[in-house]
């Protein structure tokens, strides 16, 4: 994840702008930048690499300002290049930006049209140019802000200063988590509570939409219509060695939240978004000859797999083996020669997956590993690391992980089939193009949980639940099984649709309730007559599907509303109302929910 720093400060701030973009640093990053506003104009630092890169810079060319934004960036559009670093800037405005800007091809050929002329490859500058566009017809800075997010899609948090204004800072968010910090006679921004402790322990966090006017007397914040909000201030217990709930009551609550912005780094470290292509590391083994893919994995990593299988298979057209690897260990399954394993593991360190690793890689075959710690003995024992870009995950039952799993694992899927030629170019832009979409619309999703706070009411009283799925819809009906059971202690099982009549469907009466998520694809007349074999014993459904009222023709308890998306990025997005379904009945149930009982978050022995 990008890091975000902003100071409106007494004395100049470079000094402790680099100190907050060091205490980001656990989010990873390629190149590093600071700017500031220094007698009316505005003045940059930049450097590829890690901060002490930076700081060599400051030391000859250093910075006086007293306002000044900072970024640490992972590469989404553009090679991580000084020149693709932020903050990015004209002669008016600068800016520093977390997430994507998914509108933003059509907005810089608009803009290129109208005179303005791009120094980068990046989205963010295309915010930049609007912004400048904006100023240039006249508008005051806040004015022509307030313009220019009304221009913009995607999942983001923005950072912005101006030449000439040496008491002004505006932030936005939208999908991107963002934070005020509120100092005496000083002001602070920042996309984690961590960088701003140092300064203050009052913070205010910007909900979804929301932007602010920044002084150093205070904040005005703003709704996403415009209209004038009050935020509550609290004190954060964020170190700069601690990793901070934030505003959320639980860790878990805060890893779902991160969902859109990891997500975005994730598939921004895996596809070239102007071209619409995926862009994958080198794996040592050529992709369009692969005629066997080999997974394994455990718990929420192996459902990610199964996920994998689906779309390798239907994209690619190879055919997947999959298996919990503590199974796989054990069979001496017999592997094709040259095959490629993908091992699946938020730690690295699980026992069984680095057993079954040890096992492929004795029998010849290209090991990949998809992991979250690249330091970790799964990514040093394998040929070729995959990371995501989760950050730390502190909640035991993984959420921002799986979904960054799912995430590598797609693009994956793109990269075989492109390779072997069973999808074209138009068809590998087109699926790109419906990753990309995916942010906003997880943020779209989680922005209202009341839904799933009067499900987990219900849900509260059941002893056991049942899930449904078919297709890539199953995986996600097993992983919202075992999130319910994991932190809520209720007894909850996923099963393939077609499966219910063959045993399941004895369990059915009017005291388990039956969730099932059902995109309107291919399969959904069938698992609309699942349902209706439910409703005729009783069951109680909750129903997640973007599904039309007047397509469902059975009785629902309650139906959670999907948008519409491409069939292909169903699984990633229809896995956040099972998170939110499991961590709400939790809460209402009194749980652990960051550490349930008998869990681990790293099993690291058999």
């Amino acid at each position: 994840m990008c890091g975000i720093v902003g100071i409106l400060g007494k004395t100049p701030v470079a000094t402790n702008l680099v100190d907050a973009l060091r205490r980001l640093e656990y989010r990873g990053y390629d190149s590093a930048g600071i700017a500031t506003v220094e007698s009316g104009t505005l003045v940059r630092r930049r450097a590829e690499g890690k901060l002490r890169n930076l700081e060599k810079r400051l030391l000859t060319e250093p910075l006086e300002g007293h306002t000044g934004i900072g970024h640490t960036r992972w590469a989404t559009h553009g090679r991580p290049t000084e020149r693709n670093a932020h903050p990015h800037m004209t002669a008016e405005v600068s800016v520093v930006h977390n997430g994507i800007i998914e509108n933003f091809r059509e907005l810089r050929a608009d803009l290129e049209a109208k005179g303005h002329t791009f120094d980068s490859d990046t989205d963010t500058e295309a915010v930049v140019h609007l912004i400048t566009h904006e100023l240039h017809a006249g508008k005051s800075p806040v004015e022509a802000v307030r313009a220019a997010l009304q221009h913009l899609q995607g999942a983001f948090a923005l950072g912005i200063i101006f030449a000439g204004e040496d008491d002004l800072m505006i932030a936005a968010r939208q999908g991107s988590p963002l934070a005020i910090g509120h100092g005496t006679g000083e002001m602070y921004l920042g996309s984690d509570a961590i960088a701003l402790a140092p300064f203050t322990d009052v913070i205010t966090y910007l909900e979804e939409g929301d932007w602010a006017v920044m002084h150093r007397s205070g904040a005005e914040i703003f709704d996403k219509d415009g209209v004038r909000v009050d935020r509550p201030s609290v004190k954060s217990v964020a170190s700069s060695l601690l990793v901070d709930k934030g505003n959320h009551r639980h860790f878990m609550a805060k890893e779902i939240h991160e969902q859109p912005e990891v997500i975005s780094h994730t598939l921004a470290n895996y596809m070239d978004m102007v071209s619409g292509s995926v862009r994958f590391p080198e794996l040592g083994i050529d992709l369009s000859k692969i005629n066997r893919v080999t997974i394994s994995a455990c718990g929420t990593a192996y459902y990610a797999g199964l996920v994998a299988k689906y779309w390798i298979e239907k994209v690619a057209r190879v055919p997947v083996e999959i298996d919990v690897a503590s199974e796989m260990r054990y069979r001496e399954a017999p592997l094709p020669a040259d095959g490629l394993a993908v091992f699946v593991s938020q730690s690295g360190e699980t026992a069984d997956t680095l057993a079954t690793l040890r096992y492929c890689k004795a029998n010849g075959q290209r090991i990949a590993s998809i992991v979250n710690v690249r330091t970790s003995t799964i990514a040093r024992e394998s040929h070729a690391v995959l990371p995501t870009l989760a950050g730390p995950e502190i909640g035991v039952a993984s959420t921002k992980a799986f979904t960054c799993q799912l995430s590598v694992l797609a693009c994956l899927a793109i990269a075989i089939g492109r390779a072997r030629g069973s999808i074209n170019a138009a068809q590998e832009i087109e699926l790109v193009k419906g990753l990309t979409e995916l942010p906003r619309h997880i943020a779209g999703l989680i922005r209202n949980e009341q839904p799933f706070i009067a499900i987990a009411q219900e849900l509260s009283k059941a002893r056991d639940v049942l899930y449904l799925g078919r297709g890539t819809s199953y995986p996600i009906a097993l992983e919202g099984a075992l999130k319910l059971k994991e932190i809520s202690y209720i007894h909850a099982e996923g099963y393939a649709a077609g499966e219910l009549k063959h045993g399941p469907i004895a369990l059915i009466d009017e005291n388990v309730p039956v969730i099932v998520v059902a995109p309107e694809d291919d399969l959904f007349d069938k698992t609309i007559s699942n349902m209706q074999e439910v409703a005729a014993r009783g069951g109680q459904i909750i129903l997640i599907s973007d599904a039309p009222a007047e397509k469902i023709s059975c009785k629902l308890a309650a139906h959670i509303h999907m948008p519409k998306v491409s069939a292909f990025t169903t699984p990633l997005l229809y896995a956040i109302p099972t998170q939110l379904i499991a961590y709400h009945t939790a809460v209402v149930m009194g749980t652990d929910v960051d550490q349930p009982r008998n869990l681990a978050k790293s099993v690291t022995v058999e």
